[in-house]
């Protein structure tokens, strides 16, 4: 009895794991359906306050538990962790597959230990100074994959997701210096709601409100904008969170390794070009991303 209770445990553990995968990874491809009759800027702004409303009860719950002097911490999370990603994501997308932008997401781990060593004086062992090198060599290979990457207008796009990942790196790090001690999902619900105010004050100089209402085109990409909020930003880091609590962050930090082929399993049904060149190089990218992490506790790396 104590061992079927033990097997059920952990293939609930397996099914929460592939649902935040599949919830994370499809982020990218819902970012294309709203592109698709928003701006950039619109899509993450719906996308942010779509995330603060659902949010915002837990919010309410911890209001009383919220340490005042920790309150630009957690702004500044939402920030790194939420809101500037979102962003550089989507004017990403404009230039490239949502196959390659997932792909290049990958490298938030590669990011977690350099703005570890850069800002936070964190100490670096050999294992991870060599993931590091393998995942640089992964990015190489992504990149040379596509020659038609180098084109000006795709580099571009590609330094977005760079910086958003870099985004995401640093965000790991100041949670673990200043906002340790405070509870995830406290963090997540007020980081959220807070950074809903200026992704609304976004959204309304993009002239999102004053747009065609009558136009299908406009609602079906706020809808998938929404959902993306929804589902890819405030119900994955509850259930990110929930899967945290039953099996360990070492476990649900795992989830790292799932999402891109999510991302590419999308481009691929949305008929992207995808070689395997650019599994490849995804491939080693996350044996980089293993090695440098082997002995380090993971922390979480942000999601899409």
């Amino acid at each position: 009895m104590k061992n079927d209770r033990r097997l059920n445990h952990k293939l609930v553990n397996w099914a929460i794991f592939i649902a935040l995968s599949f919830i994370w990874g499809s982020s990218f491809i819902l970012m294309k359906a709203g592109l698709e009759h928003l701006s950039a800027f619109q899509v993450a702004s719906v996308r942010i306050i779509s995330s603060g409303l659902v949010l915002l009860p837990i919010a309410i719950q911890h209001i009383r538990q919220l340490q005042k002097d920790r309150l630009f911490y957690i702004f500044m999370s939402g920030v790194l962790g939420s809101l500037l990603p979102a962003y550089l994501f989507c004017l990403a997308e404009e230039g490239i597959d949502s196959s390659m932008a997932g792909a290049l997401n990958s490298l938030t781990p590669f990011f977690v230990i350099i703005t570890g060593v850069l800002f936070f004086k964190v100490h670096t062992s050999l294992l991870q100074v060599l993931g590091i090198v393998i995942a640089f060599l992964g990015s190489a290979l992504l990149f040379v994959s596509k020659p038609e990457l180098s084109q000006s207008h795709q580099l571009i796009s590609i330094a977005f997701v760079m910086i958003a990942t870099f985004c995401y790196g640093l965000n790991v790090q100041m949670v673990n210096r200043h906002l340790h001690h405070i509870p995830s999902l406290q963090i997540a619900s007020w980081a959220l709601v807070l950074n809903a105010i200026p992704a609304g004050i976004v959204l309304f100089y993009t002239g999102y409100f004053s747009a065609n209402m009558a136009d299908r085109g406009f609602w079906v990409s706020s809808g998938f904008a929404s959902i993306l909020g929804i589902f890819g930003t405030a119900v994955a880091s509850i259930i990110f969170y929930m899967l945290i609590k039953r099996a360990g962050a070492v476990f649900a930090s795992m989830v790292t390794y799932g999402i891109p082929f999510v991302a590419i399993f999308w481009g691929l049904l949305d008929g992207e070009n995808v070689g395997w060149w650019q599994v490849a190089g995804l491939s080693i990218i996350l044996t980089g991303v293993y090695i440098a992490n082997r002995k380090a506790v993971p922390s979480r790396t942000g999601g899409k």
